[in-house]
């Protein structure tokens, strides 16, 4: 079986895994912080912004690639792969905006817990 769909998403969000990553080295060379936060607003906020991509991102791409190998509807890959990566987009810049609640932050956590809910869903139907 030749997957089709799960690499493009998991190659979308690990190059924008790859951006947050550098967004928090950005902040630690900014504050000269080399280990943990510094107690600096904005290395905090980039640590937690990696964070939580690093804690939803690996399941929804388990989830995804179960999906794909039960040979899932077109329409439901995309629709998860779709949510998870607009979801963790808006989340990030939510967040980075305000460490209080946002429109992005809040469309992008629904987005994730959507994606989630949905491809269990998906994998029991």
């Amino acid at each position: 079986m030749t997957l089709i769909i799960t690499p493009y998403y998991a190659a979308a969000l690990a190059v924008f895994y790859v951006l947050l990553a550098v967004l928090v080295i950005r902040q630690r060379f900014k504050n000269r912080v080399g280990l943990g936060d510094g107690q600096k607003p904005g290395l905090v906020t980039a640590i937690r912004v990696h964070g939580n991509f690093a804690e939803y991102v690996p399941l929804l791409l388990v989830l995804l690639l179960l999906l794909e190998i039960q040979q899932a509807p077109l329409w439901q890959l995309h629709l998860i792969g779709g949510l998870t990566l607009v979801g963790r987009i808006l989340h990030a810049i939510g967040l980075n905006k305000t460490q209080g609640t946002s429109a992005p932050r809040f469309i992008g956590m629904v987005s994730t817990f959507v994606a989630l809910l949905a491809s269990a869903v998906f994998l029991v139907a």
